[in-house]
Order: C-alpha cells, then structure tokens, then sequence
C-alpha cells in the first residue's frame, strides 16, 4: 500500500512538472518564392523604361516611376535600380558569379545605387556580351544580380537567361524580350 502511495505521489509530481513546462516552438521560416518572368523592354532610348517589382511579381505602370513600387527597370541594355538618381526607393544591387541555385544567401552590405544618370549601378556591358554579326545580346553566363528592394527591407536574386527581339515588321526591333528567373524572400531574410 506504501509503494502505491509512494508511486502515486511521484507520478502527480511528474504530471504537474511536464504539464507546466513551457513548449519550445521554432519560429517558421517563411519560404522564398521563385519564378520566372519574360518582361518586354523598349529598344529605343526615346521610350520609356519597363519597371518591375518583386513583391508583386510585376510589371508596374510608368505612372508609378517616381514611388517605390518598383525594384529594377529596364530599357534597352539599361538597368536602373530604384535609388537615388533613379527613384526614391532604398534599392541596390551586387552582381556575383555564381550558380543561381547554389548561392543562396544574400549579402548584407555591399549594394550599389545609381548615383547619377550615367552612374549606374549596372554598368551597361557588364551582364551581356554582343554579338555583332547575329545582334545579339547574349547574357553572361554565371551572373547573379541580389537586389536589396526598393522599401529597403526585402532581398531577392536573379538571372538573366536569355535577351530576344520582339517579333517586328518594318527594317528595325523596337522592342526586346528579357526571360529572367528569380527568388524573392517576402520574410525579410537574406536567406533563399
């Protein structure tokens, strides 16, 4: 009777110390997402840039362009990033080689701004090489862009994978097609 007692007791101390014991739950990482786009681009300097955000996974209206919708644009060979001389937003961007799959944390520090007009970030040349006999503008193999976005708090990272013409009539493109992928991490971590 003693030892049944003895067990009793020793089973509701038990009981009242695990039932208070506070549960460890791991925050939950909220996952990358990843696609890939195809965004038309004007060919001629005259015509306004293709503006595009991560967040929405977007092309945004040039009704925007002065707002921080928009992480990147495009025109041409042209890239402008959402700063300074470009627009109001917090965006920068470092360019790596690399396997896009493989890298997969983004740099904390480092980014650059389109300082002025002819200061940009993505220097022209810098991604493509072009092929004067074809007209091609061939992306360069290996070349990652991580963007910190226009509100300053979002990272995402992408790679040119091929740059087309428009189908045209008449003697010139007036319009290129960039297919591009990318990851976007809507969490705030640098981390894919």
């Amino acid at each position: 009777m003693k030892n049944r007692f003895n067990f009793a007791i020793i089973a509701a101390i038990a009981i009242v110390f695990t039932a208070c014991q506070k549960d460890d739950v791991a925050p939950v990482a909220v996952p990358a997402y990843s696609s890939t786009q195809t965004l038309t681009v004007n060919f001629s300097a005259t015509k306004p840039f293709a503006f595009f955000g991560f967040k929405d996974s977007a092309l945004v209206a040039n009704s925007d362009s002065t707002t921080a919708k928009w992480d990147f644009g495009l025109r041409l060979t042209t890239f402008l990033v959402n700063s300074n001389a470009s627009g109001p937003g917090k965006a920068g961007v470092i360019m790596q080689d690399g396997i896009f799959a493989s890298l997969n944390t983004a740099p904390s520090s480092g980014y650059a701004y389109d300082t002025t007009s002819t200061k940009l970030a993505i220097k022209d040349g810098s991604w493509y090489d072009y092929n004067a006999l074809s007209h091609a503008f061939i992306p360069k193999a290996g070349k990652v862009f991580f963007f910190r976005t226009a509100d300053g708090a979002h990272y995402a990272k992408m790679q040119l994978l091929s740059v087309n013409y428009a189908p045209f009539a008449g003697p010139a493109p007036s319009q290129l097609l960039y297919k591009f992928q990318y990851a976007y991490q809507p969490s705030g971590s640098n981390s894919f």
